[in-house]
């Protein structure tokens, strides 16, 4: 046989590779598009994000202003999830997607212009809240355009790409604090996130395929009647999932200061932390969203309450980088079954009516869970150790909560 011969063989195997990774991951033009709108908005995001209780106390404000930020971040998540659902449904997920963009810049803009704590939470109120205000139209995008046995593989790799910058961003924030300063490298680190951001609208616009437009917008002229949309199952799993987000969120916001202020770890370690984190988050994602797939989700949401549940007791007696270490990958694993979640929420929601599901799971939760947020500060100033304890505690009540009560959906044939 001639090399002239093997030629098309070699390309057609080629071929069939590139068919069958398409195929298991359930590759879509809007899907590659959203993805490359996440890598985009979230680096922006996430260069800043996690530094921002330093920057506060850089520009003068207290841990209240922290504290405020950390219950903020949750509330305005809650508050604009449910219009965010609502907007979805009646305008698609093209559109939404833009405006939520258009939001985020605008909060960036703030930050950059004015170097005040005060325009920190100004700025806020719009950049921190795009993860919460996407994610309805980002669900309904994967319900839309994936086989139902493919959900969670759909949503895993919206969760993969998210989690990229989160391991980047941090590293290059870290950095740029290490080169400028830290008010300095922060505000250019929000310059390059408004880059970006728009960067991310030409491509979001170009690239994700227009919707055919929803014939049932009629039947859902009320707001008010997607809270009719929760059936019981989706409310025990709402429960529980409140609960384990006071376990998170009771000391979100406060772990830079416990690993760099606390136990003089610096900023750059703390960026690499983080990585490290989002590095065990991917380590997990793509074979628990293929055995999920395969089989029922509980087990896997329930493991991640537990991972939830260890990082705060293991924080409490980390005081070295190594043991740091361990403790951000406990971090990560918390991950492990987080896609395989909202599967079982798009599973649960009724077909056709998925963003509006998220919007009003997410109102719910959120609403609920800034009050940890807000709580964690009053618990820090009486002790970092309290607050560590406290969320510990939250965590088992959730995860019990979950193991009793929590829905266990069949293996669909």
């Amino acid at each position: 046989m001639t090399p002239e011969d093997r030629t098309p063989s070699r390309s057609s195997s080629l071929r069939d590779i590139g068919r069958k990774a398409i195929d298991f991951f359930s590759l879509r033009k809007s899907i590659l598009a959203v993805l490359a709108m996440i890598v985009l908005i979230g680096m922006g995001e996430w260069m800043a994000d996690r530094f921002l209780p330093i920057y506060i106390q850089e520009l003068g404000g207290s841990l209240v202003a922290i504290g405020v930020l950390s219950g903020t971040k949750n509330l305005l998540g809650a508050l604009y999830s449910f219009p965010a659902g609502y907007l979805s449904e009646r305008i698609g997920y093209k559109k939404a997607l833009l405006v939520f963009n258009l939001i985020a810049l605008l909060g960036y803009a703030i930050v950059i212009l004015i170097q005040s704590w005060v325009a920190v939470l100004v700025g806020a109120i719009f950049f921190m809240a795009w993860s919460s205000v996407s994610l309805p139209a980002s669900m309904s995008l994967v319900s839309a355009v994936m086989p139902r046995n493919k959900r969670t593989m759909g949503v895993t790799l919206l969760s993969i790409t998210k989690r990229l910058p989160k391991a980047l961003g941090p590293v290059i924030g870290g950095l740029l604090i290490g080169f400028y300063g830290q008010t300095q490298g922060i505000r250019y680190a929000f310059m390059v996130a408004f880059v970006l951001g728009v960067i991310a609208i030409f491509v979001q616009q170009k690239l994700i395929k227009e919707e055919p437009k929803n014939t049932r917008d009629e039947n859902l002229k009320n707001p008010l009647a997607m809270f009719k949309l929760l059936s019981p199952d989706l409310r025990n799993l709402l429960v529980s999932d409140t609960i384990i987000r006071f376990c998170e969120q009771i000391p979100d916001m406060l772990v830079v200061l416990w690993v760099v202020q606390l136990n003089n770890i610096s900023e750059v370690k703390f960026g690499w932390l983080s990585a490290i984190e989002m590095a065990a988050a991917l380590a997990c994602y793509l074979p628990v969203a293929y055995l999920a797939d395969r089989s029922t989700k509980k087990p896997f949401v329930l493991i991640t309450f537990g991972f939830f549940t260890l990082f705060p007791l293991v924080l409490l007696f980390s005081h070295n980088f190594p043991m740091m270490v361990l403790a951000f990958i406990i971090r990560g694993f918390k991950e492990f079954g987080e896609p395989t979640r909202k599967a079982l929420i798009m599973d649960l929601a009724p077909e056709g009516r998925k963003a509006a599901v998220f919007g009003v799971y997410y109102l719910v939760r959120d609403v609920i869970v800034s009050l940890a947020a807000f709580g964690g500060v009053f618990l820090w100033k009486i002790k970092p150790e309290i607050n560590l304890l406290v969320a510990f505690g939250f965590g088992l009540i959730g995860t019990l909560f979950f193991g009793i009560f929590g829905k266990d959906l069949k293996k669909e044939e």
